[in-house]
């Protein structure tokens, strides 16, 4: 079930909101409530993978259970590994035995392995739960509030990665404490605004980028097309996945609910260090508290910094897919941090207009390797992008005019989840607008399926 769907908007979303306010004054069941609801949307896509993920959060609140009676940390560490085995088996075994097999002259038979939505991003979350709780820095939770924190449907397939500290102590709270009215509008406002930029801008965009990567397996494209392609797929996915990111901050807040920013303008960055701070913020805290830091981070030298950062960045592009084209991608932006930090250790000028330039070229070209499905496209991609396939002209002149249209929305300041929450002020005016937008994308969405988040395969 798609947020953007007419089954979600028109039949799930309503009942669920319905029940849940039905029972907001008894937290017990106002909560099992919302995890029935997360539970039906999650099987939804294939009742098939419900078990795993709730094998996941009970065998996640057993061993947290278990550590609480005998004290000892060997158990959290085994939760650990066991979340992360299943990861691995899921999305990775069959990556694995390609490679062992071309390395070994064998063959060896294909893994059929279905990968269950969203496991990367429950997987985080029960995980980083476990760490918390060797830190010292998260309480025992009782079972019902684990599972509503790992299920809830606004972020369970694709994020934002909210931490138990972000978002449990929030499920005591009122949910018809004052400000109610304020909730709901500014979440359904969020949710529209995410509506507008998944099926106007990342879905027009999608079939383009689309066919100009499909042309590039048998050849290589012209300069031209090969441009608006890794342009268009670079603007593709923020309004993809930050249109996700809203529409689920805003359902979060019409539960009375508080989701962290996940996106922060990141193309208007004037470094790469920059861009991951306003780029999938939430993922970017998550690296930098679990991997980053306890590899020792930057505190013992430039040396550990590099291999705190590749590690750091090589894994972020192995959880995106099981590739090497992943792994490329996140290798070429660890070196990209590893030069920025060298360059300003070194204190030498960088004009904000040409950091920016070189970052967003930086980007993009990083973001072709993403998208590519193997390396030969690659290959071709770079060459076509170098004009090595001449000038070519596959594009149209409209599909020009939406990169165009897509690239000034992603420079423009717009409204996102902070400045909705602090200064947008109810009008009939735009509440009206608002109403007729979330009517004309849900007429455009029933015209055909509607597409699915590009996160969703991660």
């Amino acid at each position: 079930m798609l947020f953007h769907a007419q089954s979600f908007v028109l039949v799930f979303l309503p009942a669920t909101l319905a029940l849940y306010y039905a029972l907001a004054c008894r937290v017990h069941a106002r909560e099992w409530a919302l995890i029935a609801a997360s539970i039906v949307f999650y099987a939804w896509w294939d009742v098939r993978f419900l078990p795993l993920l709730l094998t996941h959060i009970v065998v996640t609140w057993l061993i947290a259970r278990a550590y609480g009676a005998s004290g000892r940390k060997g158990l959290l560490w085994l939760g650990v590994a066991l979340n992360f085995a299943s990861l691995a088996f899921f999305k990775y075994t069959t990556f694995l035995l390609e490679n062992l097999g071309t390395l070994a002259g064998l063959s060896f038979p294909k893994a059929d392995i279905i990968l269950p939505i969203g496991i990367s991003f429950f997987t985080f979350q029960c995980v980083s739960y476990l760490i918390d709780l060797a830190r010292q820095d998260a309480p025992q939770y009782p079972l019902r509030r684990l599972i509503l924190f790992v299920v809830l449907f606004p972020h369970l397939i694709a994020g934002p990665i909210v931490r138990h500290n972000e978002i449990i102590p929030r499920f005591d709270k009122d949910p018809l404490r004052e400000g109610l009215a304020e909730r709901l509008a500014k979440g359904i406002t969020l949710f529209v605004a995410g509506l507008l930029l998944k099926v106007l801008i990342a879905d027009k965009l999608a079939p383009h980028v689309d066919r100009i990567y499909a042309s590039a397996a048998s050849g290589t494209p012209g300069l031209w097309d090969a441009w608006l392609g890794i342009l268009g797929f670079s603007l593709q996915i923020y309004f993809d996945f930050s249109a996700y990111s809203e529409m689920a901050i805003g359902l979060a807040l019409m539960f009375g609910l508080h989701f962290p920013m996940n996106f922060a303008m990141p193309y208007r960055a004037t470094s790469l260090r920059d861009f991951w701070r306003r780029w999938h913020m939430s993922l970017s805290r998550f690296l930098r508290d679990y991997l980053y830091l306890p590899l020792g981070g930057s505190r013992f030298g430039f040396g550990r910094f590099v291999f705190a950062t590749l590690v750091t960045m090589g894994l972020c592009g192995l959880w995106h897919g099981a590739g090497w084209t992943f792994i490329l991608w996140g290798l070429i932006h660890g070196a990209g941090l590893v030069v920025c930090r060298a360059w300003d250790q070194a204190k030498l000028p960088m004009p904000a207009p040409l950091g920016w330039l070189l970052t967003i070229l930086f980007v993009t070209a990083a973001f072709m390797i993403f998208r590519a499905p193997d390396m030969g496209v690659v290959a071709n991609m770079t060459a076509g992008a170098l004009g090595l396939g001449g000038m070519g002209n596959r594009w149209t002149t409209g599909a020009a005019i939406l990169v165009a249209i897509a690239a000034v929305l992603a420079l423009l300041k717009r409204p996102n989840p902070e400045t909705v929450e602090r200064f947008l002020r109810p009008h009939p005016a735009f509440a009206a607008a608002t109403a007729l937008a979330a009517v004309y994308v849900m007429v455009e969405v029933g015209r055909g399926a509607p597409s699915s988040f590009i996160y969703f395969q991660f």
